[in-house]
C-alpha cells in the first residue's frame, strides 16, 4: 500500500480543504482496505440480490479488486439558513430529515454542493497523479447501510477503489 498512501494522503487534504458553504466543515472521510474491502464487497452483493437491483454485483467486484477505498460523505450536516427553498421548503426551519431506502433527506443543497466540490477535489487530485478512480453510488450506499459508515452520513458518493 506505499505506494498508494500519498495518492490517499492528497486527496484527503484536497477533500478536507474544499470550499465549505458558510465556512463551515461536515465532510466525513474514512479509507477502507484489506479484509473490509472484501466483506464489502460481499454486502453488495447480497444488497443487490435483496433489493433486485442491478449491477451491484459488478460494482462489487471492482471493490474486491481493489487495493482501497475512499469513503467521502456528510455527517450531521446542517442548513445554512439562506431559505432559498432549493430543498424543497420555504424555510430551512420547515426542513425535516427523513429517512428513505438509501439515503436520508431533503439536505441543505448548499451541504449536497458542498459534497460535491470535495468530491471533485479528491478525485481531481487522484487523475492529476494518474490514479484511476470513479465516484460510486452503488459503494455509498451499501456502507451507509453497513458497520463501514456511520448511518447518520448523508448522501454519500464514493471515491471509486484505485487501480495502480
Amino acid at each position: 500500500m506505499s505506494s498508494l498512501q500519498p495518492v490517499l494522503d492528497l486527496m484527503e487534504i484536497a477533500a478536507r480543504t474544499a470550499p465549505k458553504s458558510g465556512g463551515k466543515d461536515f465532510v466525513v472521510i474514512k479509507v477502507l482496505e484489506g479484509d473490509d474491502l472484501k466483506r464489502l464487497a460481499d454486502e453488495m452483493i447480497k444488497y443487490g440480490e435483496k433489493t433486485k437491483k442491478k449491477n451491484f454485483d459488478r460494482d462489487a467486484r471492482n471493490v474486491a479488486a481493489s487495493p482501497a477505498l475512499m469513503l467521502i460523505g456528510i455527517k450531521d450536516g446542517k442548513s445554512v439558513d439562506l431559505n432559498c427553498g432549493a430543498c424543497g421548503f420555504d424555510l430551512c426551519a420547515d426542513r425535516v430529515a427523513a429517512e428513505h431506502s438509501e439515503f436520508a433527506g431533503p439536505q441543505c443543497a448548499f451541504r449536497v454542493l458542498d459534497l460535491g466540490i470535495a468530491l471533485g477535489s479528491a478525485v481531481k487530485t487522484a487523475s492529476l497523479l494518474n490514479a484511476d478512480n470513479r465516484i460510486m453510488y452503488r459503494a455509498g450506499v451499501v456502507t451507509r447501510a453497513t458497520q463501514f459508515a456511520h448511518r447518520r452520513m448523508r448522501y454519500a458518493r464514493f471515491p471509486h477503489p484505485f487501480r495502480i
